[in-house]
């Protein structure tokens, strides 16, 4: 019986190989104009907290170069840009992450085993466009607590809010800073939009870092 044929397939790259020399000469450069722009993390000195909004954080094209027809446009070039810029801070908040997680994943991957996530769920509907918040955060310089929540509206107040309040994302997460001598609670409240006239008014202040 003849041979069934058989094909040289060209292997699909992984996240995990090793980057190409182009894109570790990228990677250096960028490196070196955050080295100028961000602070470094000192223990016991500095907490680092950033948000970014990075547009519809969700699938991946599977290369280290997209090339035109290829959708999405984020490639494991980008990926690796990403993950530089997040190990540079103790907790950020990324928005625009979809429902799919793909990208997450990858830019947990090369973080590694210091950092973790916190996820809320898909926003559904018109105005939550399938999106998401994702907290990543170093465990090394920062713990949870174990709470975390987000905001649910009493129909009874419901009349009273704006429709412009319900489009932002809410949310409240209590983290414990790591510390040589001890571990000081911090609250990092990310509240946002105004409380109805008729309630009284919160001591909280929006993105502020309670010791």
């Amino acid at each position: 019986m003849p041979k069934t044929p058989t094909f040289n397939k060209k292997a699909m790259p992984k996240i995990t190989d090793p980057t190409p020399i182009q894109i570790q000469t990228e990677l250096h450069n960028l490196n070196t104009d955050l080295d100028a722009k961000i602070p470094p993390k000192k223990l016991d000195k500095n907490l680092l907290i950033a948000t970014w909004n990075i547009r519809a954080f969700g699938d991946v094209t599977k290369k280290w170069q997209s090339v035109n027809g290829d959708s999405p446009k984020r490639d494991f070039h980008s990926i690796k840009c990403i993950v530089e810029i997040i190990k540079r801070f103790d907790v950020i908040a990324i928005q625009e992450v979809k429902g799919n997680i793909r990208a997450l994943r990858y830019a947990m991957k090369l973080l590694g085993n210091n950092y973790s996530l916190v996820l809320t769920d898909v926003n559904r509907g018109k105005v939550g466009n399938g999106e998401r918040m994702a907290y990543i955060f170093d465990t090394r310089r920062v713990q949870m607590s174990g709470l975390a929540s987000e905001l649910v509206v009493p129909e009874e107040w419901q009349n009273s809010i704006k429709d412009e309040v319900m489009k932002e994302q809410f949310v409240r997460q209590k983290i414990k800073r790591q510390n040589k001598r001890t571990k000081r609670n911090c609250q990092l409240d990310g509240r946002l939009g105004k409380r109805p006239k008729h309630l009284p008014p919160k001591p909280h202040h929006p993105w502020r870092l309670q010791h």
